[in-house]
């Protein structure tokens, strides 16, 4: 086997601590940066667009959407639905705006998906939250062309396993047209033995059941286009899941391209969505207009 399985407890706890692997800032102060910077830049985000905030899609206190038009929204127009990371125990919804504001003026919607963490959240049921996001966005919004996934960290985790779902059951089909995982956990059984599992309490069989890793589906005819990004900055183990999540998708014969970006970490490479020179938001406008 090798890879994580022969690392010792000390060794998967610091690949898995993305804030030990930034050089810009200590471990402490990037985490207080990010939450910084994504609750400004949301905040920003808010204050410059029309909005539609806390749209419940569920009865669950955290089962809402932040929606963020776009400045012309004549007509239909395409959305970007961001899930957010934090290790599927802190963030929100309400932190989770910053990459609205480039989108926004070049017509694009965003929706910020708001899901139940840790420890009142169980794994199972994040996944099904966000998977009913989207059903609900499908029926609520006729005026939707095309979705894209973009999440972060245990975000593109979940955004992932989005892309397994059988929808037959949800009465409705979202038409997912990209998908951006960005530094994503595709494999959740090295977290079983971090301290990342402590909140999460996950058994063996709900990290399998849960790991986008083991349930890539065959992808559809017109299946969507898939960018895996990670930073140079990342771990070797968030770097090496990225790679091989790519490569399984890509066996199935999904359309996908791996980017690497240099100069970024865990945190600031999603951080710069709010930015429109940013390369991972140009990337994803080219993206969209593509379609």
């Amino acid at each position: 086997m090798g890879g994580w399985r022969d690392m010792t407890a000390e060794a998967l706890e610091e690949q898995y601590s993305p804030s030990r692997w930034s050089p810009r800032l200590g471990r402490d102060a990037v985490i207080q940066a990010h939450l910084a910077a994504t609750a400004a830049g949301t905040q920003r985000a808010r204050a410059g667009a029309q909005t539609s905030l806390h749209v419940p899609y569920g009865d669950g206190e955290r089962e809402k959407l932040d929606v963020y038009f776009p400045t012309d929204p004549s007509g239909t127009f395409p959305v970007l639905v961001y899930i957010h990371g934090g290790y599927w125990q802190c963030l929100s919804k309400d932190e989770s705006g910053f990459a609205a504001p480039p989108l926004v003026s070049r017509g694009v919607g965003v929706v910020a998906v708001g899901y139940d963490t840790a420890p009142e959240g169980h794994m199972d049921a994040m996944v099904l939250q966000v998977r009913r996001s989207l059903a609900f966005l499908a029926q609520q919004y006729p005026g939707i062309r095309g979705i894209y996934l973009c999440g972060h960290s245990a975000g593109a985790h979940l955004a992932a396993m989005v892309l397994s779902t059988d929808w037959t059951e949800y009465g409705v089909v979202p038409d997912i047209k990209g998908a951006v995982l960005v530094s994503g956990v595709y494999d959740l059984e090295p977290i079983l033995h971090t301290y990342v599992n402590d909140a999460l309490n996950m058994s063996r069989e709900v990290a399998r059941r849960n790991s986008p890793m083991l349930c890539v589906s065959p992808a559809a005819p017109a299946a969507c286009e898939v960018l895996v990004a990670m930073a140079q900055h990342d771990s070797p183990e968030f770097r090496r899941q990225s790679q091989e999540y790519g490569q399984a998708l890509r066996a199935a014969g999904w359309s996908v391209s791996l980017l690497d970006l240099a100069g970024v970490d865990h945190f600031d490479i999603i951080e710069k969505l709010s930015e429109e020179s940013f390369v991972l938001t140009q990337v994803i406008l080219n993206m969209i207009s593509r379609a």
